[in-house]
């Protein structure tokens, strides 16, 4: 298990941005298992939507890739990089996320050619698929 301070260590994301609290499992250029835990005092609903808080599918999906982060970040050869987003495919939005709901996030990595790769990336909460879909990224330096 990894905390917050072992996880800034990792991917340069921090917080309002930071969208995981804990690492349950991580291996390097392999996989991560993550979580977030969706906060009411989140800034984002306050206006996502005032009466009826729902979590933004973007904010899904960067938790997503910075799951991911994690596990391409986590690498000897990629301390220090940073991941960017090259694409998004056949990502589903199945159910709704909102405040007090803990997110599990699960990314692996399924395709790997040179800085370029594609994490398959499925989001649920008490295990409901929320969001899955596949992401492609680029490490850069």
């Amino acid at each position: 298990m990894l905390d917050i301070n072992e996880i800034c260590k990792i991917i340069p994301q921090r917080a309002p941005f930071l969208m995981i609290d804990k690492v349950e499992e991580l291996k390097p250029g392999e996989s991560c298992i993550a979580y977030k835990n969706v906060c009411i005092n989140e800034p984002h609903f306050q206006g996502h939507f005032p009466g009826n808080p729902i979590m933004p599918g973007v904010l899904i999906v960067e938790a997503l890739a910075q799951t991911g982060a994690m596990a391409i970040l986590s690498k000897e050869e990629n301390k220090g990089k940073n991941a960017l987003f090259g694409g998004i495919d056949k990502l589903r939005f199945k159910k709704q996320v909102v405040p007090g709901d803990t997110l599990k996030l699960e990314v692996k990595l399924i395709k790997q050619k040179g800085p370029i790769g594609v994490g398959e990336a499925v989001a649920t909460v008490d295990g409901i698929v929320a969001a899955k879909g596949e992401l492609t990224f680029a490490i850069v330096g």
